[in-house]
């Protein structure tokens, strides 16, 4: 009788229900208590999603304030075949230009658009880029015409 309870006490430590001579582990997961768990952190999440979006209740002061302008200003600066220069549509005499664009660069940081004509000399329009950077202009656009086809 020990030789017979020692083996059915071996079927029982694998926790096989068959009767069979073969005992091996089982091979099927259990994914109830997963898909249990799975719900309960559902339902949480939403009950507490709309919890993360109350703000802190502030009385803000009340003040006459104008709106600060998000765009830049725009300054135009344009350039002739001939090599005349235009800030803002008006001619500007070559000696003049950095003296004007210094001072446009003291008022603020604008941005400079800067339109050449297709048969402006190409050492025209660096002296311009020159002047601007010396005046401290970083912010540059070149402005061109989409092409034709």
């Amino acid at each position: 009788m020990p030789a017979a309870a020692a083996e059915g006490e071996g079927t029982m430590a694998f926790g096989s229900f068959e009767n069979s001579g073969a005992s091996q582990p089982m091979a099927e997961i259990n994914t109830t208590p997963l898909v249990d768990v799975m719900l309960v952190l559902l339902v949480i999440f939403i009950i507490t999603a709309p919890l993360f979006h109350e703000a802190v209740p502030i009385d803000l002061p009340r003040v006459d304030a104008s709106r600060l302008d998000d765009r830049p200003r725009i300054v135009s600066v344009a350039i002739d075949a001939a090599g005349k220069v235009f800030v803002d549509g008006r001619e500007i005499a070559r000696g003049e230009l950095p003296a004007r664009l210094a001072a446009i660069g003291a008022a603020g940081q604008p941005e400079l658009h800067l339109r050449a004509d297709r048969g402006t000399r190409y050492e025209r329009v660096t002296e311009v880029l020159a002047d601007a950077q010396r005046a401290g202009l970083v912010r540059i656009a070149f402005v061109t015409e989409p092409a034709t086809r």
